[in-house]
């Protein structure tokens, strides 16, 4: 064992012991984060706006802060990309992470002083929860690779702007610089296949011990791996290969393949970041629930899914929640996010400690490989391309192909039937793909980086899916067909009414 491990391991031992007096009381750490923020935000634009002097209680904080997605915050997030300060936490956040919205396009979450080191700090302490449950230590003496987006950024208003995995990147502690791979060359490199096969060949003779990103990232660079040495497996190129890290997507799907390309099973954690806050992580091996992080500058609420559409929802704090029950998330944080609706649906597991697995968006989604693609982008991309090309839909349904036939690259796979079919099929469906792109940043990002190929549309037969419904027991009254999925129940149904393959 070197001197990282050794010493990795009584530091591990000492955080931990800390942690533990929070997660024996969530509930008061809750109610402290709550009254910090709100003193911490008083004199805001939002704070006056909201009339945070006038909180004291939690249902205080309900009457004067209402439940907003990010369309509700974006008046205030425009007059700080316009330089003004003090406007939802005092002065300036120190970046805006660069995502893809739900329902809003492109979003700019920011990141302030106070927030930053909570990401820092939650990815840290995932890996010292891990050596102090299990006493594994190793990989902290070997090579780490983060497979992650660019590190550079450009500035707004004297504020830095960049992918959150890129900002993280600037922040990566000292002690583990010299672990970590790629080069920051290589991290720059924005096609990502180029990117992969640089990170292949700088990776590929070292002593690779820990590896994390999204899990169909990770696929491809085992891929190009293996490629490279003729077959060869991930166990016989990296030996010392011990601890995958994920998060931003369900690794249940990608499980058997990533195994079988490893050659073996190696441990696991799995992580809950997200522009908005490092909110969990998995913190034993013997437990898939992730540690909802009750101290980390985040005042968390709870809404039953079932009531999220209700003018007046019921909101909870942590310690009203109860076991197996969906809720929407909703977060007030030390960046100046305020009844902030994430859009996730999480469950709790565990209430000592708490403890949530996600369950989902609260709408209709595709996420197979974190695109979080939502029904309004696929309707709008479909229908704008049919008055276009003067074509009629009777209805549609789109579902994620995770494994396709051998040697080809995952894709969304879009069930349509017709009225009268496009007469050119491969020339319509390029186009309803490129206006997907065009309103879906993550989308755009995984076709250009090869990681999907552009969609594949199934004709199907006329009444396809009135038969489809009268099967299931759904035809006509409230019923819907669903126009995303997750998964393939529909779609494996429906290849019952295709016309072409």
């Amino acid at each position: 064992m070197g001197f990282k491990a050794a010493l990795s391991k009584p530091f591990a031992a000492l955080v931990m012991r800390k942690e533990n007096k929070w997660k024996q009381h969530a509930v008061e750490a809750q109610h402290q984060t709550m009254h910090r923020l709100i003193a911490r935000a008083r004199d805001t634009a939002f704070g006056k706006d909201h009339h945070f002097s006038d909180i004291s209680t939690y249902d205080d904080f309900k009457k004067q802060v209402p439940v907003r997605d990010y369309e509700g915050l974006r008046t205030y997030i425009e007059r700080i990309l316009h330089g003004e300060e003090g406007v939802l936490w005092p002065g300036k956040p120190a970046y805006f992470a660069k995502t893809s919205g739900t329902t809003s396009g492109v979003k700019y979450i920011p990141i302030t002083k106070e927030s930053m080191p909570e990401h820092i700090r939650a990815a840290r302490n995932a890996l010292l929860s891990y050596i102090y449950e299990t006493g594994k230590a190793d990989f902290v003496d070997g090579k780490m690779i983060f497979l992650q987006g660019s590190p550079e950024l450009t500035v707004k208003a004297g504020i830095a702007i960049g992918r959150l995995s890129g900002i993280v990147a600037h922040h990566v502690p000292g002690y583990l610089q010299k672990n970590r791979l790629p080069n920051y060359q290589t991290n720059c490199i924005e096609d990502w296949e180029q990117k992969v096969d640089a990170i292949v060949d700088e990776t590929i003779d070292q002593d690779m011990r820990l590896i994390s990103g999204i899990p169909p990232w990770v696929q491809m660079y085992f891929d190009r791996l293996s490629a490279k040495r003729n077959g060869t497996k991930i166990k016989d190129i990296f030996k010392n290969f011990s601890l995958f890290v994920y998060g931003g997507v369900n690794f249940e799907p990608y499980r058997a393949r990533l195994e079988e390309s490893i050659g073996r099973k190696v441990d696991s954690i799995e992580t809950y970041p997200a522009s908005e806050g490092f909110i969990a992580y998995q913190d034993s091996q013997q437990d898939k629930g992730l540690l909802l992080l009750a101290d980390a500058g985040i005042f968390y609420e709870f809404i039953p899914t079932d009531e999220y559409y209700n003018d007046n929802p019921t909101r909870l704090m942590l310690d009203e929640v109860e076991l197996n029950k969906n809720y929407a998330l909703i977060l007030n944080t030390n960046a100046g996010l305020w009844g902030y609706s994430i859009g996730d649906t999480i469950k709790f597991v565990s209430k000592n400690p708490y403890k949530i697995i996600v369950t989902g968006r609260i709408k209709h989604f595709i996420s197979a490989f974190g695109e979080h693609v939502i029904g309004e982008e696929v309707e709008e991309a479909l229908l704008s391309v049919a008055r276009q090309e003067k074509v009629e839909i009777t209805e549609f349904t789109v579902a994620p192909q995770v494994n396709p036939p051998a040697g080809e690259l995952p894709y969304h796979e879009w069930f349509i039937e017709f009225v009268k079919e496009p007469q050119n099929m491969v020339e319509f469906s390029r186009k309803v793909d490129d206006a997907l792109q065009k309103k879906n940043i993550y989308y755009f990002d995984l076709i250009e980086g090869k990681i999907l190929q552009p969609l594949v549309i199934r004709s199907l037969q006329e009444n396809a899916f009135v038969n489809y419904m009268k099967s299931e027991g759904k035809l006509g009254g409230q019923n819907k067909v669903p126009r995303l999925s997750n998964d393939r129940k529909i779609a494996d149904r429906l290849g019952e009414y295709v016309t072409n393959c």
